[in-house]
C-alpha cells in the first residue's frame, strides 16, 4: 500500500494530465455536433473492421464443417441427377415416380465420414490411408469419394484404419460412362501425371465431345451411377483400333484430398454372390 501511494505521488502530474485530456475530449464530442458525428463515423468504421476480421477468423475455423456438408450434398445431388436422367430416358418423368426412385436409392446408399492421414501420388501403385476402419462400419470394396468426385476403393481394413486403392493405381479399374449416354468403358491410370487417367474400351460408335462429363456407370457393386469422375480432355484410337481411348482429366485433385466419404450400396453382397464365377 505504501509503495502504491509513493507511485501515485510520484506520477500525480501525469495522472492529472490524462484526466484533463479525457474530460476535454468528452466535452468536445458531447457538445459539438460536427466532432460528435466525426467520432461516431470513425468509431463505427473501426468497429466494423474489427467485426469483419472476427467473422473471417470464425469462418476459417468452421471451414471443416462447411466442407463436410458440401461433400454430403454433392453426393446426394449426383445421385439425384442420375435418377432424373434414368426417369427422363424412360419417359416417366412425373414427380411421384421421381420421388419414389430417389427414396429407394437413398435407402440403399450409406456413407461414412473419414479423413485422409496418408497419401501418395508418384508411385506406380498409390494407396490412401483413412482414419476410420471396420469398427466404424467400413469394409473392403466400398467406394471412396470426396467433394469433387471418385477417389478410390477400400482395399482392406483394420478396426480403426482403412487402406484405399487410389484411382492412381495400376490395379484400379472403374466402370465409367459419358454422362447422358449408356456407352461405358473402364478407367485406368497409366502412371505419370496424377491429373489424368484413360477411359478404355469405349465403343467406336459412341458419340461424345471434348469436355463431356464422365461419371460412374453403376455397373458394379462399388459405386452407384452418376458419381463424378472427370471430363474428356483428349481422344485417340485404342491399340487394336476397335474402340476409343479417351484421356480424362480427373475431377479429384489427389494432391489435396483430405475429407472423404466411404459409400456402401445396399444389396452389394447379394449381387456379388450371384455374379460369382462369371
Amino acid at each position: 500500500m505504501r509503495n502504491l501511494l509513493q507511485f501515485l505521488l510520484k506520477y500525480n502530474y501525469w495522472f492529472l494530465f490524462l484526466l484533463l485530456e479525457v474530460t476535454s475530449f468528452v466535452l468536445l464530442f458531447r457538445f459539438n455536433h460536427y466532432q460528435m458525428s466525426a467520432y461516431f463515423t470513425s468509431a463505427n468504421a473501426l468497429v466494423g473492421k474489427v467485426y469483419e476480421l472476427s467473422g473471417s477468423i470464425t469462418s476459417y475455423f468452421h471451414l471443416k464443417e462447411v466442407n463436410e456438408d458440401l461433400l454430403d450434398r454433392n453426393l446426394m445431388l449426383e445421385q439425384r441427377v442420375a435418377l432424373l436422367e434414368q426417369a427422363l430416358e424412360a419417359e416417366k418423368a412425373d414427380s411421384t415416380h421421381l420421388y419414389s426412385l430417389d427414396q429407394t436409392d437413398r435407402m440403399k446408399l450409406q456413407s461414412f465420414k473419414a479423413c485422409v492421414i496418408k497419401n501418395s501420388l508418384n508411385k506406380p501403385d498409390n494407396y490412401i490411408t483413412l482414419d476410420q476402419g471396420s469398427s466404424d462400419g467400413i469394409r473392403p470394396e466400398m467406394g471412396v469419394v470426396d467433394a469433387n468426385g471418385v477417389v478410390g476403393i477400400v482395399y482392406k481394413t483394420s478396426p480403426h484404419y482403412s487402406l484405399v486403392i487410389s484411382l492412381l493405381n495400376s490395379k484400379s479399374s472403374i466402370s465409367c460412362k459419358i454422362a447422358g449416354s449408356d456407352y461405358f468403358g473402364y478407367l485406368k491410370w497409366e502412371g505419370g501425371d496424377s491429373r489424368f487417367a484413360y477411359l478404355k474400351d469405349l465403343p467406336r460408335h459412341a458419340e461424345f465431345n471434348l469436355g463431356d462429363t464422365v461419371v460412374t456407370s453403376g455397373y458394379s457393386t462399388v459405386f452407384p451411377e452418376g458419381v463424378m469422375v472427370g471430363t474428356v480432355d483428349d481422344m485417340s484410337d485404342s491399340h487394336d483400333g476397335l474402340s476409343y481411348l479417351l484421356k480424362i482429366k480427373l475431377a479429384t485433385d489427389f494432391g489435396k484430398v483430405s475429407h472423404v466419404r466411404v459409400i456402401s450400396r445396399g444389396g452389394q453382397e447379394e449381387q456379388k454372390e450371384i455374379e460369382k464365377g462369371y
